[in-house]
């Protein structure tokens, strides 16, 4: 419920003329079998998700929830563009790349790296882990073992290691998803899932910026807010916006000669 009221304080400083909400299913929901909880009402927000989509062309902002709303926007950001021509960014604490077989809870949001990976929405090799710092064992095989990019959180910001790890993918186009729980506790209180040393907001706005001025942003996603009580609000709500403005300035496009 608190990413519901995250999600609704985001959309509230928003103008209404750019912003779709959609409604999402507060019933429990049913595995169907599939070992993923709750996939009866993931399956039913992500075709909203892709509805909502169908004939937008231009890159969209997806706000609010948890990281499993990334999946149908990054697979729609994928269709839009050359197979290989897209890479992801994920700026997250977590690594989100368990497997029904691996994870302990079967919750999707900790397996949508891996799942748009072994759905071939984008290879492991254009995938970038940005600030992750709480892995699970099968989490460190499967990067290990795919050649996932790692970036680690102190390095988010400084000159060089995020686009160094994006260029080496090749690609042209980017995703980026930023869990808010890649920020340090210190910066922001309004996460789920909090941990400690983790990047600043000035490097990740840093390297958000760096990353717009080189590459073609395909989509983006700002999860994981999840605002506990008034008081904490109103300052994480600035820092959202922040982030939110990094992502959406205008004189960001990629400059002649860079790499996107």
């Amino acid at each position: 419920m608190t990413l519901i009221d995250g999600a609704r304080a985001i959309a509230s400083d928003l103008p209404s003329s750019v912003t779709t909400t959609l409604e999402v299913p507060l019933e429990a929901g049913d595995a169907e079998g599939t070992g993923i909880h709750r996939h009866s009402s993931l399956r039913l927000v992500q075709q909203r998700v892709a509805l909502a989509l169908h004939d937008e062309q231009s890159p969209v902002i997806m706000i609010g929830g948890d990281c499993a709303v990334s999946y149908p926007a990054v697979r729609h950001a994928a269709a839009l563009g050359s197979p290989g021509d897209l890479a992801l960014v994920w700026f997250d604490a977590h690594g989100d790349a368990n497997s029904v077989e691996t994870s302990t809870s079967g919750a999707f949001a900790g397996m949508t790296v891996r799942a748009l990976a072994d759905d071939g929405i984008v290879a492991a090799s254009r995938i970038v882990l940005a600030g992750t710092r709480a892995w699970d064992d099968a989490e460190r095989r499967w990067v290990a073992e795919t050649g996932v990019h790692t970036i680690a959180a102190d390095a988010i910001g400084a000159a060089g290691p995020v686009l160094d790890a994006v260029r080496a993918t090749g690609a042209s186009r980017l995703y980026l998803h930023i869990d808010l729980d890649v920020l340090d506790p210190a910066e922001i209180s309004s996460t789920a899932w909090a941990e400690p040393f983790g990047a600043s907001v000035d490097g990740l706005l840093a390297a958000l910026r760096e990353l717009r001025e080189r590459y073609v942003l395909a989509g983006a996603t700002i999860a994981g807010f999840s605002p506990r009580d008034p008081e904490s609000t109103a300052g994480d709500l600035a820092t959202v916006l922040r982030i939110l403005a990094a992502l959406t300035a205008r004189g960001s496009q990629p400059r002649d000669g860079a790499d996107g």
